[in-house]
């Protein structure tokens, strides 16, 4: 999949370099830029090379191999700007004090700022994002014949998709894809926006239609810090001149307080029934139904108009991200009406709830869902305890490198909300997959001091089948923590693994034995 247009606009470097508010080379006005990147191996000739800071290594290090593939400028800050000239790099260089931010800009300067010509929804929050993206975009189809969407499943213009990298791609991919998906026609798109993605000014030069705000639960404190770091990098994309009006869930007090701090216009919703708060889009009603396909719900507008709507996934955590979705399509542009319907007529999405195996006379209900924070694993827990009539078997881990304070939590929570534990393995990174079970275990004990009806087991793929082994008709299987993604990071290596295909891997093998055994 081409992640740029297939024909660029000339641009050149002294309007890129007034963009971004840098001193121009002499000669800028010469120098004719038609792409950008920040990947010395996706450099074109013509391209702006994009150098910063990164975790382990400037990306100016990597100039020269920049340069050889045809880079024609170089945008960085000062340090870049030295480590260009130690390296023998002689194109022209604008020097800015903030690189990331100053190449969404450049990147938007070069493209034609793609954004503005579409319908461009931009969704945050700790939990739902992907579920809400593809709602909303199901919603905009019912009036945009061309969609697109980017996020942690997928990078996909019309029918074309590829694997997405990360939940966000860096600022000169994003605005590149825009400028693909209006050159093919495409009207409306959304996209995902991580929390670091905001903080690394992924999102910079982009300008968003509709900003949508799910919650902000415990998550990517190694990273922020703070729960008040994390808000306020959330808050990045509701800024005035990034989004044009926010739709922001208020049943958390984090969205509370971001409604009351954000400077553009803004909409409100509360979802939660028992617990309302006052708000332009309200539920008053949620039957969450036993047939675990979906869920009825009632709900006012902002006008007070009461409106029967339905969401296509179990639980009522699915209404909060249809109802959120509903609202977000209508502040697009789509009429009420067909955003009901666009939501409720959504397909299955990769990952989130995703049944698997059906339930039948012989097989259990076996489920995927990406569940990997403490009230993700709640909200996913307590979604399927009404449609299992028998016991809900729940396999998870929990990821290494990454917030370690949540994992003792997310054993309690197992340990009270399922009644068969599979402890396994999620992405153990660079730590002892033994020590990142042991720190849940631990969490598991407090509430299952005797262990009771859990089970240890690696590698991942063998935890999923014993699990269906243990399950019977009437139970429910649920493995939470990786929902689509295509691989297992064990000790820095990417293995192929998949939740999804593991289930049928293992059904397959079931369903052979019983016919051997018939």
């Amino acid at each position: 999949m081409v992640l740029r247009p297939a024909r660029a606009v000339p641009t050149t470097l002294a309007a890129v370099a007034e963009r971004c508010g840098a001193h121009a080379p002499a000669g800028s006005d010469d120098v004719v830029l038609t792409g950008a990147s920040v990947d010395s191996r996706d450099v074109r000739p013509g391209d702006l090379f994009g150098a910063f800071p990164g975790f382990t290594v400037h990306g100016a290090r990597f100039g020269a191999d920049a340069a050889a593939s045809g880079a024609s400028a170089f945008l960085t800050d000062a340090e870049g700007e030295a480590l260009l000239r130690d390296a023998g790099v002689e194109g022209p260089v604008l020097v800015v004090a903030d690189a990331r931010a100053a190449m969404g800009e450049a990147a938007a300067q070069i493209y034609g700022d793609p954004s503005r010509d579409l319908t461009f929804v931009g969704v945050t929050g700790t939990n739902g994002k992907t579920t809400t993206s593809y709602l909303i975009e199901n919603a905009l189809a019912r009036v945009h014949e061309h969609t697109g969407i980017m996020g942690t499943v997928e990078l996909r213009i019309g029918d074309e998709a590829m694997e997405s990298p990360r939940t966000t791609v860096e600022s000169p991919v994003l605005h590149g894809l825009l400028a693909r998906m209006r050159e093919d026609g495409v009207t409306a798109a959304v996209t995902e926006v991580s929390s670091h993605a905001a903080t690394l000014e992924r999102i910079a030069g982009v300008e968003f239609a509709v900003a949508v705000f799910t919650n902000l639960q415990w998550d990517h404190l190694d990273f922020h810090g703070t729960m008040e770091n994390y808000l306020d990098a959330k808050a990045k994309l509701f800024a005035p001149g990034r989004a044009h009006i926010g739709i922001i869930n208020v049943d958390d007090e984090w969205g509370r307080t971001l409604a009351a701090r954000v400077e553009i216009p803004a909409q409100t919703v509360s979802t939660h029934v028992d617990d309302p708060h006052p708000a332009d889009w309200t539920v008053v009603q949620a039957d969450i139904g036993l047939d675990g396909v979906g869920s009825r719900f009632v709900f006012t507008d902002p006008e007070g108009s009461e409106h029967q709507a339905f969401s296509p996934l179990p639980g009522l955590v699915n209404v909060s991200n249809s109802m959120v979705a509903i609202a977000a399509a209508v502040a697009a542009g789509v009429p009420i009406v067909e955003a009901i319907e666009g939501v409720a007529t959504a397909h299955g999405v990769p990952g989130r709830m995703e049944r698997v195996i059906e339930r039948s006379d012989v097989d259990p209900l076996a489920i995927v869902d990406y569940a990997h924070t403490p009230d993700a694993l709640t909200l996913a827990l307590e979604g399927v305890r009404p449609i299992t009539p028998g016991r809900l078997i729940l396999i998870f881990g929990s990821d290494g490198d990454r917030d370690q304070g949540k994992r003792p939590v997310m054993g309690e929570i197992a340990a009270r909300l399922a009644d068969v534990i599979v402890l396994t393995d999620e992405n153990p990174r660079s730590e002892d997959p033994a020590a990142v079970r042991a720190a849940i275990r631990a969490g598991i004990e407090k509430e299952r001091p005797g262990l009771a009806d859990v089970h240890e087991v690696e590698p991942r793929v063998l935890a999923v089948e014993t699990a269906l082994r243990l399950a019977r008709p009437d139970d429910t299987v649920i493995v939470t923590g990786k929902g689509h993604e295509p691989t297992q990071e064990i000790a820095g290596v990417f293995h192929r693994y998949n939740d999804r295909d593991a289930y049928l891997q293992a059904h397959a093998r079931m369903v052979a034995e019983r016919e051997d055994q018939a």
